[in-house]
């Protein structure tokens, strides 16, 4: 009888932690991805597209990110990859002209 009730005690106590376990990573961090930047909401950028120019107030806001750390294509002497609002964005530094974009799909 112990046993039983052991048991049924045990998978209480399993059934009562396992949402805790789930809980968003963000969230944990407060918010702020990987490397500690507040990351924000995340917003869509349909005119960020190959060709076209990322504006410089989003450029600024944008965090410069490791392109093999997030299995990204190298960028070409001038170009670095941005983290802006979530969307990955590859452009020219001094320009501002988008050669590849990757929107958050969330």
């Amino acid at each position: 009888m112990s046993r039983i009730l052991l048991a049924a005690f045990a998978a209480s106590l399993v059934a009562t932690s396992a949402p805790a376990a789930f809980a968003q990573p963000d969230r944990d961090r407060g918010g702020r991805n990987e490397q500690g930047r507040d990351h924000g909401q995340y917003q869509r950028h349909d005119e960020w597209r190959r060709g076209a120019r990322i504006r410089h107030e989003d450029w600024d806001r944008g965090h410069p990110i490791d392109w093999r750390a997030n299995h990204l294509r190298r960028p070409r002497r001038g170009y670095e990859w941005r983290e802006v609002d979530g969307n990955y964005v590859m452009a020219a530094a001094a320009t501002g002209l988008i050669v590849s974009a990757i929107a958050h799909s969330r």
